[in-house]
């Protein structure tokens, strides 16, 4: 049996002691299943934040446990982490976080190189993924020559380039405008048709319907899991929640 891509078991997350004490996250428990399209929704300080940091391995939960494609995070030391970060885990942020001065072409090519992928290889991954996403035509563009959805579809390609068992985009469509935003959705939609598993930390209603299943937080705790109403309009099957 295949394990799930993501495994959250009775995380906590406290910041702080005494009386500055904060716990941003009060017990969140969840499954992701291979190919699932999860769009994890909260107002701010509701704890999505510090969630998506402990999803992509950014941060440590201060108790619980949480496995990644079958392997338990909390038992990695720093560089296993690095690693697993590397090869599971493709990010896509707001603010595109591209470095300058490089080319689309070596923007995409990055993870690759970190990971120790042969130079031929990782321009042909690379060119591929920037034809994924539409993007053959600017693929010797620094970031300052493209647009912010162009940018944001590099990043994309980038995050796809290493074949990650996770796609996690942190408020993908923050920065863009209307039509940019539906050019990054119908690529997410696209991948997620695929079979690619996203989630997708967003606070946009409208961003949150292209996902299958969408989980609300307030106040570190899930409030709401549910799939989304399906084509014939059936309503929702409503999930148990677990924390």
């Amino acid at each position: 049996m295949t394990a799930p891509v993501l495994s959250v078991q009775d995380i906590v997350k406290v910041y702080g002691q005494g009386d500055a004490e904060v716990r941003a996250l009060r017990g969140i428990s969840l499954t992701v299943e291979r190919g699932d399209y999860v769009a994890i929704m909260g107002a701010s300080g509701s704890g999505k934040s510090t969630l998506m940091n402990i999803l992509g391995c950014l941060d440590v939960p201060s108790s619980g446990r949480y496995l990644i494609d079958g392997t338990d995070v909390g038992a990695l030391d720093e560089h296993q982490l690095a690693v697993l970060r590397n090869r599971k885990i493709g990010f896509v942020f707001q603010s595109f976080n591209l470095i300058p001065r490089m080319s689309a072409l070596a923007n995409v090519e990055l993870p690759m190189a970190y990971g120790g992928v042969g130079a031929a290889e990782r321009r042909a991954r690379a060119l591929a993924a920037l034809e994924q996403v539409g993007l053959t035509d600017r693929i010797h563009h620094e970031p300052n020559e493209l647009s912010g959805g162009q940018q944001q579809r590099v990043a994309v390609a980038r995050a796809l380039v290493t074949s990650p068992a996770l796609l996690l985009a942190d408020e993908p469509t923050g920065n863009l405008d209307t039509k940019s935003t539906g050019d990054v959705l119908a690529i997410l939609d696209e991948l997620s048709g695929s079979g690619r598993t996203i989630v997708i930390i967003t606070h946009e209603d409208d961003v949150a319907t292209h996902a299958k299943r969408v989980i609300r937080l307030v106040d570190g705790r899930i409030v709401e899991d549910r799939r989304q109403a399906p084509a014939d309009g059936l309503p929702p099957r409503m999930l148990e929640v677990t924390s």
